[in-house]
């Protein structure tokens, strides 16, 4: 793999936030969002990428994560607005509000990804942002955490589609269930599988 070039940020202040997302693949529920500006004097040790550390070491960072940041907010763009928007413009609306939720005003902003989420803020795209920059990695432990939270919760409520162990993602455990079961008011239906089943029930 071609390792990434030193990551080089336009900002030397404070109020830096990370901002990032998860949520994007799913067939439903929001896609969920969430920005960080953490404390250069208290910095946070085994930050990494949400997807490469286990369920119990997300929650308990994110634990650390809101205790000791200078600030932080979660937000989301809702399944219905996933269908008006798109999901790129969904992302980007839950980005957009995740940093203006920020109880500190962040001054520059750190996305995960090769766009910006066009916030009146400056910033930049770094790509593979949250194996690369801590306050990034904060923001993905943090909508992480919050996405799977709905999903246990929606697990919770329709347990027949297995949500609590797929997380609304594209399986073939969930095919199944959305084709035996048939699609959820939750379920987005723009995505082409869940449009595919609205067409035949």
């Amino acid at each position: 793999m071609t390792e990434l070039p030193p990551l080089v940020i336009d900002y030397a202040g404070e109020r830096l936030a990370g901002v990032d997302e998860v949520g994007r693949g799913p067939l439903v529920g929001s896609v969920v969002a969430a920005a960080v500006i953490l404390d250069p004097a208290r910095p946070l040790d085994g930050l990494a990428d949400s997807k490469k550390l286990t369920a119990r070491r997300r929650e308990a960072l994110d634990e650390v994560i809101r205790q000791q940041a200078l600030a932080f907010a979660v937000a989301e763009a809702t399944a219905a607005e996933v269908d008006a928007l798109n999901i790129y413009h969904a992302t980007h609306l839950a980005m957009r509000r995740a940093i203006d939720a920020l109880a500190l005003r962040a001054e520059y902003l750190l996305v995960d990804g090769n766009r910006l989420p066009g916030h009146a803020l400056p910033g930049q795209a770094v790509v593979k942002g949250d194996a690369r920059h801590d306050a990034i990695a904060a923001a993905s432990i943090l909508a992480k955490v919050a996405r799977d939270a709905q999903m246990l919760s929606l697990d919770a409520r329709y347990p027949a589609y297995g949500f609590a162990r797929h997380k609304g993602y594209p399986t073939k455990a969930h095919l199944a269930a959305l084709e035996w079961l048939g699609p959820l008011p939750e379920h987005r239906r723009s995505f082409a599988p869940v449009a595919r089943q609205l067409a035949l029930w």
